[in-house]
């Protein structure tokens, strides 16, 4: 029966998808002669937790009741006051945990803090689910810099433009609103320059609901034109660059873009400096959508955490075709970057393919 409780937590987590970065997501139900008494999750960030919520709904029905949550109760004052209180002052008998919180300021103290009252406690159950759910806070928390996801739409033969530039639209209407879905998980979206003044993408949240992600654009050179969609269209974008003219800055600055001047070792903008300074700024999670160079670039520097790709049925052909990964790539196979952990699924008419990068170590 706990695996069954705590699936419906996981369930109630999800539904604070995209508001409450930099936290986790975090689902509680409250389970009494095996009826749910109260439920609740995250909705916000700042806002009270998922166990607040599910104990105020149970009441009195909390005393000597079984609380399931999918993540560790806080023990610590920080936006709001610990869960841990607000458990033992319910009465709860027992308290099942889905994984431990890697936050330094938690990781074992609330579980501790609960069993050192009296109150019985379980972790562990469904934990690997727990811990895929909350894949980018539990790689903030314990790295220190934005989860990276690569996104590309491809055709069959790999190609994410044709020879004149032209993209739109290789993926299919399912797959276009499944990655609107995608985006409203990160708090940052990525794109090189190139991107920009090919596709003048908006890089917005438009098929479902949730909030837009923060634009974030690689301009080695100062190349972007202060008249893109993206200036217009979102609160202040950032532009990642190492060399710029002073009336473009000025220009972009004056749309309320943030203009980040950073390190050139050579060979582009310093990428963990970029990633160290979105980190700083509490953004924890990047999703890259472009382009080819760009991604080789994340790639290369072994900085990309996540694939997902949408393959999509068609052929564009042509030498002159944008591949999906630029660089200079691997003279052999066996040095090519592979992926495991590998699901795939249709999407429309389309193949979404997901896995994670194997590093060198």
């Amino acid at each position: 029966m706990d695996s069954k409780w705590m699936r419906l937590a996981l369930d109630l987590a999800e539904l604070g998808e995209g508001a409450v970065h930099p936290n986790p997501l975090v689902g509680a139900i409250v389970v009494r002669n095996d009826t749910v008494v109260g439920q609740g999750y995250h909705r916000e960030f700042g806002g009270p937790h998922a166990e607040v919520f599910a104990l105020a709904e149970a009441g009195e029905s909390a005393r000597n009741a079984t609380l399931y949550v999918t993540l560790e109760p806080c023990c610590h004052h920080g936006k709001t006051p610990p869960c841990t209180e607000r458990i033992l002052a319910a009465g709860v008998r027992r308290v099942v945990v889905a994984a431990r919180d890697p936050n330094p300021c938690i990781d074992g103290g609330g579980l501790a803090c609960l069993r050192a009252a009296g109150v019985d406690v379980t972790e562990g159950v469904l934990c690997e689910e727990a811990q895929q759910q909350n894949e980018i806070y539990f790689s903030f928390v314990r790295r220190q810099r934005p989860f990276v996801q690569l996104k590309l739409a491809v055709s069959l033969d790999g190609r994410i433009a044709t020879k004149t530039g032209d993209a739109r639209w290789i993926s299919s209407e399912q797959a276009r609103v499944e990655v609107h879905r995608l985006r409203r998980k990160f708090m940052a979206i990525l794109v090189g320059v190139q991107t920009v003044v090919t596709d003048d993408p908006l890089l917005s949240v438009r098929h479902v609901d949730g909030p837009d992600p923060v634009p974030v654009v690689l301009d080695r050179r100062g190349r972007v034109p202060p008249t893109a969609r993206l200036f217009h269209e979102h609160r202040s974008p950032i532009v990642a660059t190492a060399s710029m003219p002073e009336e473009l800055e000025s220009a972009l600055r004056a749309s309320g873009a943030r203009v980040w001047r950073l390190p050139d070792p050579g060979s582009g903008i310093d990428l963990p400096a970029l990633l160290s300074r979105l980190a700083g700024d509490g953004i924890d999670s990047v999703l890259i959508e472009g382009g080819g160079e760009t991604a080789a670039a994340f790639l290369d520097a072994s900085l990309v955490d996540k694939v997902t790709l949408f393959i999509s049925p068609l052929l564009i052909g042509g030498r002159g075709a944008v591949p999906a990964v630029g660089g200079q790539g691997v003279e052999h196979v066996d040095d090519a970057l592979r992926l495991e952990r590998v699901t795939i699924e249709w999407c429309g008419p389309d193949l979404l393919y997901t896995g994670y990068p194997i590093h060198a170590a």
